[in-house]
């Protein structure tokens, strides 16, 4: 059995244990099928049918709210890190309530930047509390964590489309308050919570309102990590609409022109550096830097030596909001 056949009956296995009740009526009517008309039209319905349970099951396979176990009804609090916070609850432009936290500097806090961070697929924003900590303390920055929506304590079933709109109901919130400074936001993502940054800022009446973009070990597009990830040559051929998350960061960073910063570890066994270096080159804006981190795992390059070095570095040279950028280089760590 190779390498593809491998993947291919894991996501079988996945998908027929999340959708086990599909799974035995599509057999069932299968199998009627066959026996009252033929076995053509029998294939015909099961291939069908495995295409649109596919489709459905997609968001199983992208979104993992609830890993480890626990994370839908228990998220850590930075009280634990000795992190001031608000227990903020908003709701969303569609009416979900989300649930985030407000870290805010007990000096100047009104004076310094504000980070707005989006974390990845799975578990919630209180499992990133030590890399927040970090950010907190080596950077002098405000941050606002954000809760998915589906995710923690935030209402609602997580989804592309809902995803971003959580992104930009966050950045509205921000802009609710009178204690920070709304000029310099920035906006941060990892792996999953990258592909959400780009799509928040790609837009116009958004990206008016940040004043840089930090991405660290994420991806072009859902369809190219499904085709890194399962190995299968079909998927070369299969049309995005195919898709039902797409999450296409790659066309939209060509939307992008706030100064923007892209980490890639170098040891990202999960989503190849060559993509975040991709988006790089394919981003518009004129202040931009990549930095590639020696030894960065998808989930541990902030643990690197350096890492907040170059963080530091990339907001020390970023030009104020509404002024021309003038520098774009590469760092190597």
């Amino acid at each position: 059995m190779t390498t593809g056949d491998l993947k291919f009956f894991h996501v079988l296995v996945m998908i027929t244990h999340r959708l086990w009740r599909v799974a035995i009526l599509i057999s069932l009517i299968c199998i009627l099928m066959y026996v009252f008309y033929s076995g053509i039209a029998a294939c015909v319905l099961l291939l069908v049918s495995l295409s649109l349970s596919l489709y459905y099951a997609e968001d199983q396979l992208v979104y993992h709210p609830t890993l480890p176990t626990h994370s839908r009804v228990f998220v850590p609090r930075p009280s634990g890190y000795n992190l001031p916070f608000e227990s903020v609850r908003c709701p969303s432009k569609d009416g979900t309530v989300l649930h985030m936290f407000f870290i805010r500097q007990p000096i100047n806090g009104d004076t310094t930047p504000t980070l707005v961070f989006f974390h990845g697929n799975a578990g919630n924003m209180g499992h990133r509390l030590q890399n927040t900590a970090g950010l907190y303390h080596n950077l002098c920055v405000n941050i606002l964590m954000v809760e998915y929506r589906g995710y923690g304590l935030s209402d609602g079933s997580p989804s592309e489309s809902g995803l971003c709109m959580d992104a930009r109901t966050a950045v509205d919130y921000l802009l609710t308050r009178t204690d920070i400074d709304v000029n310099h936001i920035i906006i941060f993502g990892r792996s999953l919570g990258g592909a959400v940054a780009i799509d928040l800022v790609s837009r116009q009446e958004y990206a008016n309102k940040i004043w840089c973009m930090i991405v660290e070990n994420t991806f072009t597009s859902i369809p190219e990590m499904a085709k890194h990830l399962l190995g299968w040559r079909i998927l070369n051929v299969v049309p995005h609409l195919f898709y039902k998350n797409k999450f296409m960061s790659i066309k939209k960073v060509r939307h992008i022109g706030v100064p923007s910063l892209f980490i890639c570890g170098q040891a990202d066994g999960f989503v190849p550096p060559i993509m975040g270096e991709s988006l790089y080159a394919y981003c518009n804006a004129t202040h931009k830097k990549l930095a590639r981190v020696a030894g960065g795992g998808h989930n541990d390059t902030w643990t690197c030596r350096g890492y907040h070095d170059i963080l530091k570095t990339f907001l020390q040279e970023t030009p104020p909001r509404n002024k021309l950028p003038i520098t774009t280089s590469i760092h190597h760590v």
